[in-house]
């Protein structure tokens, strides 16, 4: 069985997140597969939680996750692709700091955030990115998103640091362009860092096994069956029957023991246990 590992990487700027895992993927080896919980821009740095193996599987882990960041907000141009790899589409008055205090307020909260034509969503099956490149007008549609907190750092010479705490989905980068809009000008996003990842932190990278991380999500309960019912699996299922060990059933994931072996991570699905990706015992 193929091993599995996560683990917690601080991308460097300047480099795509593709191209931040073949660290990894020489160190595992071309066979192993290699990927990762969450994109960062090229210009950004900071957390990225790097799947390996089998666990390539547990997206749907990490998916829901709130994210910290600490971005720079450089006022008095925009530039197309919102942050400091486009060009100057638009130049405007730097704003006095009262007026980026009170625009900075605005946000916090559920709004409806218009995500930046240089991204990756898909409009009309196509990637926006790839229709933006073309000159093509590209329109994005609103969606609701959380602000849970924006707080200023410091705000010298046109250029806001402040640090945002937000919703999975929220773009920084379109942030840094209604923050100038509200204060009547326009701006882009200079610089970023994530700093955490729901339960994880910077601080937290090579502290943690592949258990401890899946642990640290709070995200878990337990499933213990005997060792017999393993025949019982099906196309990658379990029995319903099997949730009825279930030690909390309001949590969206499981591990699945055998006797005391743990046997793979797990999640209820249409009232059966469906197996998401099978656990080593080295990986433990």
């Amino acid at each position: 069985m193929e091993k599995s590992d996560i683990l917690l990487f601080d991308k460097k700027e300047g480099i795509t997140s593709f191209s931040s895992l073949n660290q990894f993927k020489r160190e595992y080896g071309k066979k192993v597969k290699v990927g990762h919980a969450g994109t960062l821009d090229k210009f950004a740095s900071g957390l990225m939680i790097v799947l390996v193996g089998g666990a390539t599987k547990l997206n749907p882990v990490f998916s829901s996750f709130d994210k910290s960041y600490v971005a720079a907000i450089k006022f008095g141009f925009e530039t197309d692709t919102l942050d400091p790899e486009g060009k100057v589409i638009k130049e405007g008055p730097i704003p006095e700091e009262a007026m980026v205090d009170e625009a900075l307020s605005c946000f916090v909260g559920e709004i409806l955030q218009s995500p930046p034509a240089y991204s990756a969503i898909h409009i009309g099956g196509k990637r926006a990115y790839e229709e933006a490149r073309k000159g093509r007008d590209v329109q994005m549609p609103l969606r609701p998103v959380k602000v849970f907190s924006a707080e200023k750092i410091s705000y010298e010479e046109g250029t806001l640091i402040c640090s945002f705490r937000v919703s999975k989905g929220t773009y920084i980068r379109s942030l840094a362009r209604d923050i100038a809009y509200r204060a009547g000008t326009c701006a882009h996003l200079s610089a970023l860092r994530r700093t955490s990842i729901g339960p994880y932190t910077l601080d937290d990278i090579g502290r943690y096994s592949y258990m401890e991380l899946l642990e640290k999500t709070g995200l878990f309960s337990s499933i213990s069956l005997d060792p017999k019912r393993k025949k019982e699996i099906d196309n990658g299922f379990i029995s319903s029957s099997a949730i009825l060990s279930d030690s909390d059933r309001k949590k969206a994931f499981k591990f699945l023991y055998f006797g005391s072996e743990l046997y793979a991570v797990s999640a209820i699905q249409d009232g059966k246990l469906k197996i998401i990706s099978r656990v080593c015992n080295e990986d433990i």
